[in-house]
């Protein structure tokens, strides 16, 4: 698949759209933890001014009182960091917004190793598993500028909490404005025969890359955007599994309690086949570049080929 470089980023992708939904509904706010021009949240309170209110460098209270407004009947957005509004304020996501059920969507960038220059206090790498464990959360993981802005009215328009992951740097455009997003949808990016691989967020783009080498050595595989995390689909899933007799999911979070533990129970159940699941080693990463920083933890195309060759001499072992 040849896949043209992003002009942005998902961040802005989505928060392109959160502008241009201002004028379609005119009665959500946005809350900033003071980091408004890296997630580009500032464009909505530039042009709404008084639906936008920076609440500084305190994301618990920042948290606290979307639920509050929230509470009050209107829908708000809040902006941060993944790691901040996953580990500073979980405590009210939880409590205050899943218990209640509150319409608050939360625009969390730089997830995962994506933020990579900025360190490990930076690198939200444990927010999946956090975020998908609290009942009535909702998580969506769009993997480029376009399926942001789709996932934006998806999430504006479906009741209840929702968590975005969107990423720090523009990568690669793989969707058109024709393409449709839906809760609990997937999109199969690449048919094949002899492995699924299964990615969300960036690490689709090393999926496919990863496929593109693997069909050099005479293995066809199948990769799934599994833009919809919570709730996923279980469906594509198991068809695809069903089809090719193995899997490997690929993921910009800790191995441990990320989509692979996830889906490797859903097939434990339904379909056992060889699996593997590429995240972090329950380790925290480092700072450097994003490639690097992909590569050395087994993230990259060329790792991500290696361990579904080696799943798929599993099957034929089996």
């Amino acid at each position: 698949m040849n896949l043209e470089k992003a002009s942005k980023p998902t961040r802005r992708g989505y928060s392109d759209r959160m502008l241009e939904y201002g004028s379609i509904d005119k009665d959500f706010t946005v809350f900033d933890a003071d980091i408004g021009y890296s997630t580009y949240a500032c464009l909505f309170g530039e042009a709404f001014p008084e639906r936008y209110f920076n609440m500084g460098i305190a994301e618990m209270n920042m948290v606290s009182a979307a639920a509050g407004m929230a509470n009050s009947g209107r829908t708000v957005v809040v902006s941060s960091y993944g790691v901040f509004l996953t580990m500073r304020a979980v405590e009210p996501v939880r409590s205050f917004i899943c218990y209640p059920n509150l319409n608050v969507k939360l625009l969390s960038s730089h997830g995962g190793l994506t933020a990579a220059i900025d360190g490990v206090t930076h690198q939200a790498t444990e927010d999946i598993a956090i975020m998908t464990t609290f009942p009535n959360m909702k998580v969506l993981c769009p993997s480029d500028p376009k399926a942001a802005e789709k996932l934006f009215d998806v999430s504006m328009q479906t009741p209840g909490p929702f968590f975005t992951r969107l990423m720090r740097d523009p990568l690669f455009d793989v969707y058109g404005d024709d393409e449709e997003f839906v809760l609990g949808g997937s999109k199969t990016l690449r048919k094949g025969s002899d492995i699924t691989i299964a990615a969300y967020g960036d690490i689709v783009f090393q999926a496919l890359e990863a496929a593109e080498s693997l069909a050099a050595q005479g293995i066809d595989a199948e990769v799934l955007d599994l833009y919809s995390l919570k709730p996923y689909d279980k469906e594509a899933v198991l068809a695809s599994v069903k089809k090719t007799g193995a899997m490997l999911v690929a993921e910009n979070h800790q191995a441990k309690n990320g989509m692979g533990y996830e889906i490797a129970h859903l097939l434990l159940k339904h379909c056992p086949v060889p699996f593997d699941n590429a995240g972090l080693e329950d380790t925290f990463a480092e700072s450097g570049d994003y490639p690097s920083i992909i590569h050395k933890y087994g993230l990259s195309a060329e790792k991500l080929a290696g361990r579904a060759a080696a799943v798929v001499q599993m099957k034929k072992e089996n």
